[in-house]
């Protein structure tokens, strides 16, 4: 049982690895396929937190290995998206590098600040992760996506913001901080309250 989370948290990466190879080779009915396992994806990383917080094995390096393979998962999808819909990337590319580079330097920040990669899980960065995943499918299905991808930028652009000023608040490295609000609390040296569903 205590095998599941980590197994979960894995095959979230072969999701990716496969999606791609899908992709690649123009496989019959690649958007029916690369949807699925996309949702199967997205429903792995929600509930390889659930249950190893219900088994009580929830720890530090968990909840790192989860957002390290939360980050390769996308970009795989988001590569296999490329090789079909090539187009979409050239006309937002300006867009994409934006937030590509918001992205990445959450991750440097980290680095530089904790010598760790991010693990905040915040709540916005939550929602974002929903966002991105319809409108990936909305690409994948149409090689367009204009309502659903200006919402998806701005919106990524917010939430990497956030979890900047999170890391920066922040004294020492700690996950599963819901909001700005309580890397403040947390640097006061105040106790904050998770939810047990979602959050540490």
């Amino acid at each position: 049982m205590k095998n599941i989370p980590i197994a979960l948290i894995y095959s979230r990466l072969l999701i990716g690895f496969i999606i791609i190879f899908l992709s690649f080779f123009h496989v019959n009915s690649y958007p029916i396929l690369a949807i699925t396992l996309l949702s199967v994806g997205l429903l792995t990383d929600v509930f390889d937190g659930i249950i190893a917080r219900k088994l009580n094995i929830s720890s530090e390096k968990l909840r790192r290995l989860d957002s390290s393979i939360d980050q390769v998962f996308f970009i795989s999808v988001a590569l296999a998206t490329y090789i079909q819909c090539p187009d979409f990337f050239k006309s937002n590319l300006v867009k994409l590098i934006v937030l590509g580079a918001f992205e990445l330097s959450t991750y440097v920040l980290s680095y530089v600040k904790f010598k760790k990669e991010i693990a905040t899980h915040s709540i916005g960065a939550k929602i974002w992760t929903l966002i991105l995943f319809a409108t990936l499918i909305e690409i994948m299905v149409h090689c367009k996506s204009v309502v659903l991808f200006e919402l998806c930028f701005w919106i990524g652009l917010a939430t990497r913001t956030e979890i900047l000023a999170i890391v920066f608040t922040l004294k020492k490295w700690t996950n599963d901080v819901p909001t700005i609000y309580h890397a403040v609390k947390l640097r006061q040296g105040k106790e904050i309250k998770r939810n047990k569903l979602f959050n540490g």
